[in-house]
């Protein structure tokens, strides 16, 4: 007799057979009283048949290594907490994980609704509304049978149309009550409730955008995280280097395509190509990218205000968002690449391959102007060291399939400012970009090595963001997941002390952090980790925390120092009337 046949089956027990049934391997939380029958069927066979759990220290850093399963894996993260305190912790990873359209299933336990309005422990708190703003759909489930379709409904929505989190409450008395057989045969396979095919742009928008196209004499694509959510990276370099259209990419869309195509520019707007390339482009393919802050908003001086935009989104909320469009393209980038490359090969003319391979060839001699600002920093020997440097340092150490977790605020900028001079595979680039929020380097790194534990893992976090989630050191070192962190330690909450330096008068408040031994934390814990002053060390301490084959905590100290791109958000806000 089987394990899961020793007792009734319950609504723990449909869950744990719906999510088998998606394909679930991980869930990542807290176990909590309202969520033991989820639990103890995982234990009873959830296991034997593939599922299994993460135990975290905090469901916030289980959210966000839900997320970076889901980014590193292109499938459904899964995430929980129990009711009040442990679904109320989920809130900022879920609001992450909204900003940047990653699917999550947040699995929240509530009480029965007979305790309402009794001051029960841990009642009283409307978790729908909590997240209702963050989350594309809330479902509260109150008994057995409802579990199967509301799961079923939570999972299609969110991975339909732009990807997001959903949240899925369970109140006590939907799990501890007893489920039926008939239950059980209301679980579908996916194909059976959701759209598998992916969704196709409108015919006459891909000849009208080609016809545009044929006017181009210097047309460019801005690829974005669509391009990942839709594995489209091999269509989007077959789109740029058949017709030699130059690329660059979003954050978000770093490693869709890279330096090893001839027709890349880069991946962030310092980069001397790309930001060339937006400046006189009077065409642009947009796939999947959001025109936002990382981007520049698609905003003059930078760009060409007399671009002619072609948006190719998912959602159709996102076109025209900052910037006027002149075809907007709904669908699946994947899908709409294909389209546009049948459409072209069908009807452009040949020589406007031969006149934007002279455009490309123009911006990609630009491309040498990268090269000399890494010599720039490299002569650079004073100490502490430039942030630059360190982040030039794990750059050129790691290969183009490790996974690359970034998380801080002025560091990110620095790191960002770089990886457009080295090689980048799809899916490799983990950051909280759109929200901005501190503290899931540990975390996604975690998320990162279970999705992909055959790859190495690296996270650059500043100092501050490093101990929102510190306590997760005991999870790396309890699983033995041998990743690295390298903390660029300057000692304060660098971006808003730089606010605080240039628009305030240096009236510092709040923003320095103490002189604090993160290398010895990281011992106390079980870690491999060293202390780094010395630029020349970083290569030689990488390589030492890989040979340790622990998990490795590098302490680096770096000069405090503002970085030139934040000024353009600054400039943004006051362009927009911030202040009167």
């Amino acid at each position: 007799m089987s394990k899961q046949n020793v007792s009734p089956l319950d609504g723990g027990d449909l869950v744990i057979k719906s999510l088998l049934k998606e394909g679930i391997t991980k869930i990542f939380g807290l176990v909590g009283g309202e969520l033991l029958r989820i639990y103890d069927a995982i234990e009873r066979y959830g296991r034997e048949e593939g599922i299994d759990t993460v135990m975290v220290r905090h469901e916030q850093a289980g959210g966000h290594m839900a997320d970076a399963w889901a980014r590193a894996t292109g499938k459904l993260g899964v995430c929980l907490g129990t009711a009040g305190p442990g679904v109320t912790h989920l809130v900022p990873a879920v609001a992450v994980a909204w900003a940047d359209s990653i699917p999550l299933l947040v699995i929240g336990a509530q009480i029965a609704r007979m305790f309402d309005d009794t001051g029960i422990l841990q009642g009283g708190l409307d978790q729908m509304k909590l997240m209702e703003p963050i989350t594309k759909l809330q479902i509260s489930v109150e008994d057995p049978y409802e579990i199967p379709r509301a799961i079923q409904r939570a999972i299609k929505v969110a991975l339909s149309g732009r990807r997001g989190p959903v949240f899925l409450e369970f109140r006590e008395t939907a799990l501890v009550r007893t489920a039926s057989d008939d239950d059980v045969k209301n679980i579908l396979d996916p194909a059976q409730y959701r759209p598998i095919n992916r969704p196709i742009g409108n015919p006459d928008a891909i000849k009208t955008a080609v016809e545009i196209l044929k006017t181009a004499k210097k047309p460019l694509i801005v690829a974005g995280g669509g391009i990942h959510a839709s594995d489209a990276s091999e269509e989007l370099k077959k789109l740029s280097t058949t017709y030699k259209l130059p690329a660059g990419t979003s954050i978000n869309g770093v490693g869709s395509i890279d330096l090893r195509s001839e027709t890349y520019l880069g991946s962030y707007l310092v980069a001397n190509a790309y930001r060339k390339g937006v400046t006189e482009a009077d065409v642009v393919i947009s796939l999947g990218a959001k025109w936002d802050y990382s981007i520049l908003f698609g905003a003059p001086p930078i760009w060409n205000p007399n671009a002619k935009i072609i948006q190719v989104d998912i959602d159709p909320e996102m076109i025209g968002r900052n910037r006027a469009i002149e075809v907007a393209i709904i669908g699946d980038a994947k899908v709409v690449i294909n389209q546009l490359l049948a459409e072209m090969e069908s009807s452009l003319p040949k020589e406007k391959i031969t006149e934007w391979a002279e455009w490309n060839t123009y911006l990609i001699d630009i491309k040498k102007n990268d090269a000399l600002m890494i010599q720039k920093i490299l002569k650079y020997n004073k100490l502490p060291m430039k942030p630059e440097r360190l982040a030039y340092e794990v750059l050129d150490f790691i290969s183009s399939d490790t996974q690359l977790v970034i998380d801080g605020g002025d560091i990110a900028v620095f790191t960002y400012g770089l990886i457009s001079n080295f090689p980048r595979d799809p899916r490799t680039l983990y950051s909280s970009l759109t929200m901005g929020h501190l503290g899931t380097g540990i975390p996604y790194a975690i998320g990162a090595k279970i999705a992909k534990p055959d790859k190495q893992v690296v996270c650059i976090s500043g100092d501050g963001s490093f101990m929102f989630n510190v306590q997760e050191l005991a999870t790396v070192v309890q699983m033995n997941l041998p990743i690295i962190i390298v903390i660029a330690n300057n000692s304060a909450w660098g971006m808003i002390k730089s606010k605080q330096k240039g628009e305030y008068k240096k009236r510092f408040i709040d923003v320095d952090l103490p002189d604090i031994d993160y290398a010895e934390i990281a011992k106390g814990f079980g870690c491999y980790a060293e202390k780094i002053t010395n630029p020349e060390d970083i290569k030689p301490a990488l390589q030492r925390a890989v040979d340790s084959g622990k998990p490795s905590i590098l302490d680096v100290k770096i000069a405090f120092e503002t970085p030139i791109a934040m000024k353009v958000i600054g400039n943004f806000k006051k362009n927009r009337g911030l202040y009167g």
